[in-house]
């Protein structure tokens, strides 16, 4: 299957995209970043807003059969290309590639530090207790722990630093919620 015909006015991603319309602009972004992972080489790209960039970098991506990591600037978008574009442009493409969500660390929610950010509230931010007790009745309901799940609670939230962990904070195997 060819960048061309992905990108083609009866190609899969027409058939699969209701209103779906071929632009220039992105098929030949589509077709500089194949012919780079061919090469092995370097790119860098720009793209106005509407150019579809996303699908641009996917599509070469996928085809290119090879082990690729794409890093995004948000976690919003992160979700967005994980959970909407990626397994559209499979489907599309009738790929069965086998594909991975990474987040660091700090995507996901410390129940330990969670617990201290409970006894430590001094009722002094009314918005940081309302984060809080979001977080605290969502934490009761989570399976994964990862605060993009937290619906009410903004990704840029001061709350987030004090429930979450790093390498310099977390406890390790001394944590007392460590077996959680």
């Amino acid at each position: 299957m060819s960048i061309g015909s992905v990108f083609a006015p009866d190609g899969p991603l027409s058939r699969r995209l209701r209103g779906y319309q071929p632009r220039p602009q992105q098929q030949e972004m589509a077709e500089r970043i194949a012919a780079t992972i061919d090469s092995r080489g370097v790119l860098v790209c720009e793209a106005g807003t509407g150019t579809g960039k996303t699908f641009a970098y996917l599509v070469p991506a996928l085809l290119s059969g090879a082990r690729v990591i794409l890093s995004t600037g948000t976690r919003h978008l992160q979700d967005q290309l994980y959970r909407k574009d990626l397994p559209l442009i499979l489907e599309a493409l009738d790929l069965p590639l086998r594909h991975a969500l990474l987040k660091g660390r700090s995507n996901y929610l410390c129940p330990h530090r969670l617990d201290l950010a409970v006894r430590d509230q001094g009722g002094r931010d009314r918005q940081l207790e309302h984060e809080l007790a979001t977080v605290r009745a969502w934490a009761a309901r989570t399976a994964s722990g990862d605060i993009a799940e937290c619906e009410g609670v903004g990704e840029g939230s001061r709350i987030w630093p004090r429930v979450t962990s790093t390498t310099e904070n977390c406890l390790g195997q001394k944590c007392p919620r460590f077996e959680d």
